[in-house]
């Protein structure tokens, strides 16, 4: 069903995945950006949050 739990976690997993191939590609044509790598990061803990609160 859309707009379930299951389907937005599915979601943002993807979405993280897609982030870290994308900063990793970044990286390493044009060289390391902080920001990037922070935001990556966050958007990983966002990730393990909707898991952590759907496991619950």
């Amino acid at each position: 069903m859309p707009g379930s739990p299951d389907s937005s976690t599915k979601t943002m997993g993807a979405l993280t995945i897609g982030g870290l191939v994308a900063v990793t590609a970044y990286t390493v044509a044009l060289g390391s950006n902080g920001w990037l790598w922070f935001g990556w990061v966050v958007l990983g803990l966002i990730t393990l949050g909707m898991v952590a609160t759907r496991s619950a």
